[in-house]
């Protein structure tokens, strides 16, 4: 089993910073990469950024390119979502979560059902 506990969640305003964390507990030998997913009200559940667990290589939706950047820190089990220049449209849960198994290719981390463990999420808004 696999444990996900995000944090860093809260209220800014736009143009704003935050850094949500996920910790993973368990068998964290397991994990393949991480991600990131957000969903706001009445909406589908949405890909923001990925990373593999060992080589780092992060992957991220065109929506956030360019204003958040998802790291790891092997030695904590942690994963990273550095959030700048937030906009009101960001204002969501946001959800980490862990793959077991590789992904051929990395834009496949972008597929929810990739994903063997979810966080409880944690939520962001930013006011205008």
């Amino acid at each position: 089993q696999l444990q996900l506990v995000e944090s860093g969640g809260g209220l800014v305003q736009a143009g704003g910073s935050l850094r949500l964390s996920c910790a993973a507990s368990g068998r964290t030998f397991s994990i393949y990469g991480m991600g990131w997913f957000r969903q706001a009200p009445g909406k589908e559940r949405e890909f923001v950024a990925a990373i593999t667990w060992r080589g780092g290589s992060p992957y991220s939706s065109d929506s956030v390119r360019g204003r958040f950047t998802i790291s790891r820190d092997n030695a904590k089990n942690t994963v990273h979502l550095q959030m700048n220049s937030l906009k009101p449209e960001d204002t969501a849960v946001y959800y980490c979560a862990a793959a077991q198994t590789a992904w051929r290719i990395i834009t496949a981390a972008a597929v929810s059902a990739v994903y063997d463990y979810w966080g409880q999420g944690t939520q962001v808004t930013v006011s205008s």
